[in-house]
């Protein structure tokens, strides 16, 4: 019997090492790296299914990619278009990150419209910033959503997400102007995703490199319209030193959304 015993002991030990060396890539960031996606979702809307809400679809992308931290655009809470229903709460369920944070853009179909933050670990010190946005274009209002995330081990970095507007010259200057104003004083490492509407050659993005190390360049496209494939959904940090990329893709995904997914692994340097 103490034999038997023995011999089921060293079974478990095998067992739980074997479970340990399983955990998914994106899971083991916490102490050394950690996992960004940045994702326009379209509104849960597949652009080949007009007026259908696929929730399930992006939280398959998202569960597959297996981020630590996903800068989502295009969220409805509780518009006419999209049944009614609070997408920012329910991609929070379904996925199993439970850290998240909404943030408003405007006032649409009788619900709210605007972007988030979703979380494997706790989030903390959330805030939404306002945009500017020149009347004379037409443009939308659009905001930068910003937290602080804790990772395993203790440490602490900010994250943000954002969704410039296109319409007009100005707008996306402007903003991109503001946002790096907003984040110029941030005493913890910013990580930032978002949907810039801009290409790499544009005066937005080179606003956004002054202030940040983008994770790519001559980035694969995030968006295609007709013919046309371009590059406008990026990740960012700063300051340079505080990470250094491991990875970075282009999620080869279709029909979620009318934008792939953009995902870095950073190693952690501080």
């Amino acid at each position: 019997m103490r034999t038997i015993s023995v011999l089921g002991f060293w079974a478990v030990l095998v067992m739980i090492s074997c479970a340990r060396k399983t955990v998914p890539a994106g899971s083991q960031a916490g102490k050394d790296a950690i996992t960004f996606m940045s994702y326009n979702v379209h509104h849960c809307n597949p652009p080949s299914k007009p007026g259908v809400i696929d929730v399930d679809a992006v939280v398959r992308v998202i569960k597959k990619e297996n981020p630590d931290v996903v800068a989502l655009q295009e969220i409805d809470v509780n518009t006419g278009r999209s049944g009614k229903i609070n997408q920012a709460a329910l991609l929070s369920e379904k996925t199993g990150y439970h850290s998240f944070h909404f943030s408003k853009s405007i006032d649409h179909d009788g619900g709210d419209y605007g972007i988030m933050i979703l979380s494997k670990y706790p989030l903390s010190d959330m805030a939404t910033h306002k945009l500017p946005t020149d009347p004379a274009t037409g443009g939308e209002p659009r905001v930068l959503s910003l937290a602080t995330v804790t990772l395993p081990g203790g440490k602490k970095i900010r994250v943000a997400s954002t969704h410039l507007d296109f319409h007009g010259k100005t707008n996306g200057k402007l903003q991109m102007t503001e946002v790096n104003r907003i984040l110029a004083d941030e005493r913890l490492p910013v990580i930032i995703g978002g949907d810039f509407n801009a290409t790499e050659k544009s005066e937005t993005i080179q606003l956004l490199d002054k202030a940040f190390t983008r994770t790519c360049h001559n980035c694969a496209f995030t968006i295609e319209e007709g013919k046309e494939k371009q590059a406008i959904d990026f990740i960012a940090y700063k300051p340079g030193n505080a990470f250094s990329v491991l990875s970075h893709h282009v999620v080869a995904e279709d029909y979620a959304s009318d934008h792939r997914p953009v995902q870095a692994v950073l190693k952690i340097g501080f």
